[in-house]
């Protein structure tokens, strides 16, 4: 998500936006090539619950700040990224926090590409129907981790619904390769729900499990067809409950995005659906709309909220939270799962 204010880019967005998901409409009857990747109205054209903008964008608030995206570190490791034909949720979900991160030298990896076979209308990471996977990627991957010298990785993934265990095989190479090159290496995993092969994904997922098994909720069961389409809130949840219970000891976490409609009460019914599924580390943050196309932030939840959230949380008995507004699922991983980085920010 970017950090560009979204109420700069018109006195009339819902006017623009209205257009240019009209026009997007009117392409959507055509079929997508392989490889061809949709962004923005031609993305949400199709989804069953159209994205309606409000008259007057939100302005943001004086705690929703990102670092500058221009950090020199940052240009280095595109250039590494390009050179080894890897991509990153940092980039391709337009993460606010991207120059922070990339500044230090870290990012989140994206496996499977580019392209998502999901419309989800608050990502920012493109649909379409997406190339085949390449075969070279765990061990580009594993070159990349060692050379940035990291001790800690977060491995995400487009959804492939193309795949016929929805990637479970790639991200279990993924993980072999890395480690085999980066022994003392821990690995987190943020996987897509596997719709309609859990089963087989869980089985093979066993053969390499993580050190952090990730899936996020993203919002509460109400906003669901809305916010995820093709995604079920208790197949979420059973995924998470399923894997840890054939796994105890690696940790199991999920996050929010907040300010997309839901009430507080929402949110900590889902927290304690959460735990009643075994998941032991959660993330709560402000969504931020990616482009004038996608949902529109109904809300900025206040930091006093975000702290109060973490005090629920742990209350509730997650091992570690992290809450506030620039919080998102990968940042500060490896100090999540350590449990040094809790609370707000």
């Amino acid at each position: 998500m970017n950090n560009r204010s979204v109420d700069s880019d018109s006195k009339a967005p819902h006017k623009v936006a209205n257009k240019a998901a009209s026009k997007a409409a009117s392409k959507a009857g055509h079929k997508v090539r392989q490889g061809e990747k949709l962004k923005g109205a031609e993305k949400v054209a199709r989804i069953p619950i159209k994205v309606q903008q409000p008259a007057e964008r939100l302005r943001k608030p004086s705690w929703i700040r990102a670092k500058s995206p221009f950090h020199p570190n940052a240009k280095k490791l595109k250039a590494v990224l390009r050179e080894q034909k890897l991509f990153t949720v940092c980039e391709e979900a337009a993460c606010p926090n991207l120059g922070e991160c990339f500044g230090k030298g870290t990012a989140t990896f994206m496996i499977m590409g580019e392209i998502c076979t999901r419309r989800c209308p608050f990502c920012d990471v493109g649909h379409g129907r997406p190339n085949p996977l390449d075969e070279d990627e765990p061990k580009h991957l594993a070159e990349t981790i060692n050379a940035m010298g990291l001790s800690y990785v977060v491995i995400t993934s487009v959804d492939r619904d193309d795949l016929r265990d929805g990637g479970a095989a790639h991200f279990v190479e993924c993980i072999e390769k890395t480690r085999a090159l980066n022994p003392e290496i821990k690995v987190e995993v943020l996987v897509p729900d596997f719709r309609g092969r859990m089963d087989r994904a869980l089985d093979i997922m066993q053969q390499a499990p993580p050190d952090v098994f990730n899936h996020n909720l993203e919002t509460v069961p109400r906003l669901y067809k809305q916010c995820r389409p093709g995604s079920d809130y208790q197949w979420s949840l059973d995924l998470l409950k399923r894997f840890k219970a054939s796994h105890s000891d690696v940790q199991t976490k999920s996050g929010l995005m907040l300010g997309l409609g839901e009430e507080i009460d929402e949110v900590v019914e889902v927290m304690k659906d959460m735990r009643a599924h075994d998941v032991e580390m959660l993330t709560l943050g402000q969504y931020l709309q990616p482009s004038k196309h996608h949902l529109p932030v109904q809300r900025y939840v206040t930091p006093e909220e975000f702290d109060d959230l973490y005090k629920v949380g742990m209350a509730l008995g997650f091992r570690h939270v992290a809450s506030g507004p620039m919080v998102r699922s990968s940042y500060h991983a490896d100090l999540q799962a350590s449990g040094e980085f809790q609370g707000s920010l």
